[in-house]
């Protein structure tokens, strides 16, 4: 397992490339070019820079999560092409500078909801919070306004750029429906894959979060079932998954070991974190402690370390703790904590392995 780190860049992250180098066992930053529109060529002279500043503190950039994909691909309008060509180029560009794995979604408008940012628990901790009563009467414009409040650093899957335009969007994505989305993501697989498997990047979708239709907007990767379906539509290592356990632990039927077991070869991205759901629907994110939530982060960590897995992971979202004043979700206290958590089980795992391979050696004696 390559333990990475989710960065934002200079001036846009509280967090620094000093601090993400003193955690034990982190190798890489996770990042992306967040200021670039979505479906535009990423610059190669950006690209070297960030390089050049992982390299200044010894980390890699080997994933990066996302080359965000424009609407119009999963609307499936003819200007799909265009976008796809910068596509393209943006993934030859990272391969350049040694980028293996690139984490993106398909989700239609939002890339992710909560209706509380800094939802407090009864430690005093904050934490990204899903009411489910609320989203069922909320006004999607209502949530953007809230979402994006705060201008001084950018949120991932919420561009204002696009978010201009949400009407708009609503709009174009009413007749769409959820084989329409299919059969658009199967397009764009056709058209990227084969160039990511020429230059050696797998592309790693990541889950719906949360995993269900919200605002009556289509959902695909929700459970396991629509993986399955997913990896089928382009059997290749390098169409492969982000295998998130908290989109996907908010619907308590998902077995998450299960999918680890059932996709081993196509995980090509590990995002561990945990989350605790209520029995209304509601759900807050949580320490990666397994006893704080729902998730089984223990028996996830040991199905990683059953089938020797030497992808990627990292924490994902923390809490914000000790008063820390972070982007939500990713401060650097909680994160922290949570990796050095996901690292004691698998010492834990490693020692179990040793202790019975030298029974057998005894008892061979």
């Amino acid at each position: 397992m390559k333990m990475v780190f989710r960065y934002f860049g200079l001036g846009n992250d509280t967090v620094s490339l000093e601090q993400i180098r003193q955690i034990p066992g982190v190798e890489g930053i996770v990042w992306a070019l967040h200021d670039i529109p979505v479906g535009e060529e990423w610059p190669i002279e950006r690209i070297e820079e960030i390089k050049a500043q992982a390299d200044e503190f010894g980390l890699h950039l080997e994933v990066v999560e996302s080359v965000n994909i424009h609407d119009d691909i999963k609307l499936g309008l003819p200007s799909r092409d265009l976008y796809i060509e910068n596509y393209k180029k943006t993934i030859v560009k990272l391969a350049h500078v040694g980028v293996k794995v690139i984490c993106y979604n398909f989700m239609p408008v939002f890339d992710w909801l909560r209706t509380d940012l800094f939802k407090a628990g009864p430690d005093g901790s904050t934490a990204l919070f899903y009411e489910k009563a609320r989203i069922e009467g909320l006004d999607p414009f209502d949530l953007v306004q809230q979402i994006t409040q705060d201008t001084t650093l950018t949120m991932p899957g919420w561009e204002p750029e696009r978010l201009a335009h949400l009407t708009n969007l609503f709009e174009a994505y009413r007749n769409v429906t959820e084989e329409d989305l299919w059969n658009h993501l199967s397009y764009f697989l056709e058209e990227i894959i084969p160039v990511a498997e020429a230059n050696g990047i797998r592309m790693a979708i990541h889950p719906d979060d949360p995993p269900w239709p919200v605002f009556g907007l289509p959902r695909l990767i929700t459970s396991q079932s629509n993986i399955r379906r997913f990896l089928s539509l382009y059997d290749s290592p390098a169409n492969s998954i982000t295998l998130c356990s908290g989109s996907l632990g908010a619907n308590p039927a998902n077995d998450i070991v299960s999918m680890i077991y059932e996709f081993k070869e196509r995980i090509a991205f590990a995002h561990i974190r945990n989350i605790k759901v209520f029995d209304n629907g509601d759900f807050i994110e949580t320490s990666h402690r397994t006893i704080d939530g729902t998730v089984d982060i223990t028996g996830i960590v040991q199905a990683y370390h059953d089938i020797g897995f030497t992808g990627y992971a990292r924490p994902d979202h923390g809490r914000q703790i000790w008063k820390e004043q972070c982007r939500p979700g990713y401060g650097l206290y909680d994160r922290a904590l949570g990796i050095m958590y996901l690292w004691g089980l698998w010492d834990a795992y490693n020692r179990v392995q040793e202790n019975q391979s030298s029974k057998k050696e005894v008892s061979k004696v």
